[in-house]
């Protein structure tokens, strides 16, 4: 099992999880994050601290693409490791439903 952020993330990427990680098996885009579904070790301290409720366990019905989008990004994107701030309108966009078509594949910006 891994665990798999999921659309609530796209255009909020809220970085709390990325800090309680122990494994680092965050990656960033410009406005999503993803999880490295070999890397993570299914220990779930990162789902209940994220703001936006995005972060699943793969074991729910229904998250197969984000398993597959998840694994994909995190292959071409930066790690990340630390928290940083959300972006500028992610109150307005946390909650929006079927925000796929809103994800970027640009990379985003290491530190």
């Amino acid at each position: 099992m891994t665990y798999v952020v999921t659309d609530n993330c796209i255009k909020c990427k809220y970085t709390d999880c990325v800090s309680v990680c122990p494994v680092d098996c965050f990656y960033e885009g410009e406005n999503f994050l993803v999880i490295h579904p070999d890397e993570c070790i299914d220990c779930g301290v990162c789902e209940p601290e994220c703001p936006a409720e995005a972060i699943k366990p793969d074991t729910e019905p229904g998250l197969d693409k984000w398993l597959s989008l998840n694994a994909e990004y995190a292959k071409v994107w930066p790690n990340i490791t630390d928290r940083k701030d959300p972006l500028p309108d992610a109150k307005e966009w946390d909650g929006v439903p079927d925000k796929l078509q809103y994800l970027s594949p640009e990379p985003g910006k290491q530190d």
